[in-house]
C-alpha cells in the first residue's frame, strides 16, 4: 500500500464528518491543503439503481455553466457542408475514412468523437476501438447528430457525458479548484439536478444512495443532495 503523503494527512485532518450542503461542500474542499497543480474536482453519486437491466441505465449529458476548466479536443465524421461547419465550430481533426484508419491505426489523441448521421458506415467498424473508451459516437449520447457544429460547440464549452457503471456509480468532472466557490457549486448542482432528472421509472425505493465530491489530491466530502 503506498505511502499517505503528509498533505493529505494534513487534508484528512480537516474533513468533515457529516454531509453537507454542496456551498458548503466546496468551502471544504478548498480548505484542504493546496497541491503545486491546479486541481479537477469531480464529483461521484452512488445510485439505487440495477445497472444489469437496460431500462435502469442512467446516461447522457450535460453543458455545465462554467465550462470544466479544460480545451477538450474534438474529432468529428463528417464531409462537405457539415465537415466546413465542424472546422468553424473549432473542431481539432475533421474527417472521413482517412480519420477512422488514423484511429484503427492507434491514434487516440481526443476528448470527444460526433459523427454526422451519414457517415454511420464509416464510423460502426470502429466500435471496438471507441466503445471500450467511452468515446464512440452515438444518438443518445448525442454525439451522432445532424448539427454537428453546435455540438462541437458545446464540447468546446465544457460539455460533460456521463454513464453509470456495473456499480451503479456515476463519475463525471465538474471543473477546477481554482474555480470560484460559487461557479464550482453551480457546476454541482447542476450536475446533481441533472442525474436526479433522469430518474428511471423502473427505479425503487432510494436513487441517490450517496454523493461524493474531491479534488484529484484532496480527500472527498459527503454531499446531501
Amino acid at each position: 500500500m503506498p505511502a499517505i503523503s503528509k498533505r493529505m494527512k494534513a487534508s484528512a485532518k480537516k474533513r468533515p464528518a457529516e454531509a453537507l450542503p454542496i456551498a458548503e461542500a466546496v468551502a471544504a474542499l478548498k480548505q484542504f491543503s493546496p497541491a503545486k497543480f491546479d486541481q479537477t474536482v469531480d464529483i461521484v453519486l452512488r445510485l439505487g439503481v440495477d445497472a444489469a437491466q437496460a431500462d435502469q441505465i442512467v446516461r447522457g449529458s450535460i453543458v455545465l455553466p462554467h465550462g470544466i476548466g479544460k480545451q477538450l479536443r474534438v474529432v468529428v465524421f463528417a464531409k462537405g457542408a457539415q465537415a466546413d461547419a465542424a472546422r468553424a465550430a473549432g473542431a481539432d481533426e475533421v474527417g472521413e475514412e482517412d480519420l477512422a484508419q488514423r484511429i484503427l491505426g492507434g491514434w487516440m489523441d481526443f476528448d470527444a468523437c460526433i459523427a454526422s448521421p451519414d457517415m454511420m458506415k464509416v464510423v460502426s467498424p470502429l466500435g471496438r476501438v471507441l466503445g471500450p473508451r467511452g468515446l464512440m459516437p452515438s444518438p443518445r449520447a448525442g454525439t451522432v447528430t445532424p448539427d454537428v457544429a453546435k455540438t462541437v460547440s458545446e464540447y468546446k464549452a465544457g460539455k460533460v457525458e456521463f454513464r453509470n457503471d456495473k456499480a451503479g456509480n456515476i463519475h463525471a468532472p465538474i471543473g477546477k479548484l481554482s474555480f470560484d466557490a460559487e461557479k464550482l457549486a453551480e457546476n454541482a448542482k447542476a450536475f446533481v439536478d441533472r442525474i436526479i432528472s433522469l430518474k428511471p421509472s423502473a427505479v425503487k425505493g432510494i436513487y441517490v444512495k450517496s454523493a461524493h465530491m474531491s479534488g484529484a489530491m484532496t480527500p472527498s466530502v459527503r454531499l446531501a443532495v
